[in-house]
């Protein structure tokens, strides 16, 4: 195992930020798979499965397994683990600039199409390997205004050549579910029978540029670019998806436990099994826990009133339509308004909240129907 320590650039004077990152196997080796937590700070579930993570992937060195190239970053976010308001935790969004630290990563797609229009060949291997060298370039080339830039710098840098990447979430009140763009879905489709996802949410382009899709989004959007851009002349180059990555909600804030975390480690490291990533027997994979269903699909239950929040389901309850989510009750007029599911799926998330605002997201299901178009993703 190596470990690399990452200064942040644009700090205030006297003080410094660092993000480490962990080495597995030979640098260069295939697959590569990048894998971080807690890029939402005081979502630590994935914080404590890197841990666990880290002692099986020590362990499989040791016995010279590591076939591929793992990059673990167990502290994604060091910037948003040091905040904290009222005794709070405030790791979601970056004080400076109020931005989501989980969204508006760069567009690799838009960044690099100017520098590979022309230079592909029919060899696909060649041109994964031509854009990576030239992502590798605009991002050294890419000079960081602020701690949260360099911090995104940071963390792209460490996987933007990974064949997968893992960003281990939670969410306030949850069941395990995982969110991937659909030409992932392939490949995430192990994983999210290892984990026993309860939900699985698939878009193509959720919207905001949320880390993972950076990384899935820049080889089927440039495939598309570069499609476009060939008509009428010769056939477009060959550009697999070659890299799949994923949003890994492992369940609530507080499902903190030593048990949870060693499961879901164990669950990851089947799956590097499965992907030849650490040599071993290939492991039998259960069935799926759930159908794929659509991000547009799924239902944003909102408030449409103030008042106090009192759950009628429980995460990982499947509802039809009409069934009750909720109740809104305002002490002050005695009444009680009840919230009911619009889509029939699982109730995946729900805010850890008990009193509400109006329009206020109270919780989430996974419906199978899409409805919904534009940004898919919450603030």
């Amino acid at each position: 195992m190596r470990r690399f320590d990452h200064p942040l650039s644009g700090q205030s004077l006297g003080n410094q930020t660092t993000v480490s990152s962990f080495h597995f196997g030979l640098p260069g080796a295939r697959p590569k798979v990048y894998i971080q937590a807690s890029l939402h700070a005081e979502e630590l579930p994935g914080m404590l499965a890197a841990h666990h993570l880290r002692a099986l992937l020590e362990q499989a060195e040791q016995q010279d397994t590591v076939q591929g190239e793992v990059v673990l970053v167990p502290v994604a976010n060091p910037i948003g683990l040091a905040q904290r308001m009222d005794h709070k935790p405030m790791g979601r969004f970056e004080f400076g600039s109020s931005e989501n630290f989980n969204r508006n990563y760069p567009d690799l797609a838009d960044a690099v199409f100017a520098r590979v229009k022309g230079r592909l060949g029919q060899d696909p291997h060649h041109n994964v390997a031509l854009v990576r060298e030239v992502v590798a370039a605009y991002l050294k080339d890419w000079q960081p205004a602020t701690p949260l830039h360099a911090l995104r710098k940071t963390l792209v840098s460490l996987a933007f050549d990974a064949d997968l990447v893992l960003d281990l979430h939670c969410d306030c009140e949850a069941v395990l579910h995982i969110y991937t763009e659909t030409p992932c879905w392939p490949q995430i489709e192990p994983l999210a029978r290892l984990l026993q996802a309860r939900a699985v949410l698939l878009a193509t382009n959720a919207g905001g540029v949320s880390f993972d899709e950076c990384f899935s989004s820049l080889w089927w959007q440039l495939a598309e670019k570069l499609a476009t851009a060939s008509l009428g002349n010769e056939p477009p180059s060959p550009l697999p998806q070659a890299c799949a990555s994923t949003t890994v909600e492992l369940r609530g804030e507080t499902d903190v436990t030593h048990a949870l975390g060693d499961a879901d480690a164990k669950a990851i490291f089947t799956y590097l099994l499965h992907m030849g990533v650490i040599a071993g027997d290939t492991p039998r994979l259960p069935e799926m826990a759930c159908a794929a269903t659509p991000l547009a699909g799924s239902q944003s239950v909102k408030s449409p009133t103030a008042g106090i929040l009192v759950f009628a389901a429980q995460v990982g309850d499947y509802l039809k339509i009409g069934d009750p989510v909720a109740e809104l009750i305002d002490p002050i007029e005695n009444t009680a308004f009840t919230v009911q599911a619009e889509v029939e799926g699982v109730m995946y998330a729900r805010t850890n909240e008990r009193y509400a605002l109006a329009d206020d997201v109270l919780a989430n299901i996974a419906g199978s129907v899409p409805y919904r178009t534009g940004n898919l993703l919450g603030a």
